[in-house]
């Protein structure tokens, strides 16, 4: 792997929203339940987790998972094609290990994904309305926050993280038991939905905010297909459950904390 800020365009194969419809581990989980969705542009990908039934309490809440950041995908001589995710926002605390699998597709729009040590297997099938259209920014804000807003047909996510890291541990619960405010911790905005060619407002139908659910990302009058208009001032001022004060900047690569800041 030569690392994310020189990963070139993954593969055509993988472009567009996908959808885990299995999940396998030989700890013995089998999840069918969980909602997740990966959204994967050339470069940049977000990913978001949401456990069934959907999460009330805190500890719920926390439990949820997502992050944000550029894909990498390659073909060693000696074994199957790896796919990196490099994660520059995380909704659970940063715990040192790597995002890496094996990917092979069994038809164009269904990819099975095994953990290098083969502790897992998922199963991802891509939306089929996720196809066509596929476009993405990655954006900082003046309060340290980074985030993107990605497009893959007639789906979107919108990403914003928090404005300091947090400190390494195994979960989000183990930050809150260790005294961490809640609020702190789940300031953290991955938010799923599609955006109807314009015909009605970008309704959000997912989301680690759960109020969000249901509201408008954008609203209708912004075309899917006119990025200057999506990249605008007045755009980007707007973007999220908390818009930063000066909204949000256009950046082209993704700053990667490392842990060593977050323990500072």
């Amino acid at each position: 792997m030569s690392g994310p800020l020189t990963a070139a365009p993954v593969p055509e194969r993988y472009l567009g929203v996908w959808q885990r419809t299995l999940l396998t581990t030989t700890a013995g989980v089998h999840d069918t339940s969980t909602r997740v969705y990966w959204l994967q542009t050339s470069r940049l990908f977000a990913d978001l987790r949401i456990p069934l039934p959907a999460p009330s309490s805190v500890r719920e809440l926390l439990a949820q998972g997502g992050f944000a950041g550029v894909t990498e995908v390659t073909q060693p001589a000696d074994s199957a094609e790896l796919c990196q995710w490099h994660r520059a926002v995380d909704f659970q605390p940063p715990r040192g290990s790597e995002d890496i699998g094996f990917m092979r597709f069994e038809r164009d729009d269904c990819v099975f994904e095994d953990g290098l040590d083969a502790s897992y297997h998922e199963v991802w099938e891509r939306l089929p309305e996720s196809l066509g259209r596929n476009w993405g920014v990655w954006l900082v804000a003046a309060d340290g926050r980074q985030g993107c807003l990605l497009l893959a047909g007639d789906c979107f996510v919108f990403v914003a993280g928090r404005p300091k890291p947090l400190a390494p541990a195994s979960s989000l619960l183990a930050l809150l038991e260790a005294g961490s405010s809640p609020l702190q911790l789940l300031e953290c905005e991955l938010s799923f939905g599609w955006h109807h060619e314009g015909k009605q407002p970008w309704q959000i139908a997912l989301s680690t905010i759960p109020e969000r659910i249901g509201q408008a990302l954008l609203p209708a009058s912004l075309s899917p297909d006119d990025s200057t208009q999506l990249c605008s001032a007045q755009t980007l001022e707007q973007l999220g459950h908390l818009p930063p004060i000066g909204g949000w900047r256009l950046r082209e690569h993704p700053v990667f904390p490392l842990v060593e800041e977050a323990l500072s």
